[in-house]
């Protein structure tokens, strides 16, 4: 059942969890540095809270097209808690003020792949099981 839980659910967790002032303090808290490095050309490079959330994302995004590729009866139940995260996704960019930026709506996009994603290569990994015998 746990195999089931779809993994695009942290990034919507963290968000949230960063609008209530959890982790940084609203939605100026997606610009909080969480790393600075200096480069060797003399440039310094930053990564903010909300790049690293769509990092984290695009990671999970991986391990979700990963899944995909197994058939099973939990493969369709994850597809659809796919699904309604995505959904919750777009209520929440609709409805939620704080919710209608950048890295929310590429967190989004990314979720929307997901779903996409998986129900791609469901069902092409369904048609090479099924064979036809004579």
């Amino acid at each position: 059942m746990l195999a089931a839980l779809p993994l695009m659910i942290v990034p919507l967790i963290a968000y949230n969890l960063v609008l209530i002032g959890l982790f940084g303090g609203g939605v100026s808290g997606l610009g909080l540095t969480v790393i600075s490095l200096s480069m060797m050309s003399g440039a310094t490079w930053t990564m903010s809270l909300g790049d690293l959330l769509i990092v984290v994302s695009l990671v999970l995004l991986f391990i979700e097209v990963l899944k995909a590729t197994r058939t099973g009866p939990w493969s369709v139940i994850d597809h659809m808690f796919s699904l309604l995260v995505f959904v919750a996704f777009l209520v929440e960019f609709l409805l939620v003020r704080d919710a209608a930026t950048q890295v929310f709506f590429i967190l989004m996009v990314i979720a929307f792949v997901d779903v996409i994603a998986g129900f791609s290569v469901s069902i092409r990994s369904a048609g090479r099981d099924v064979s036809i015998g004579l």
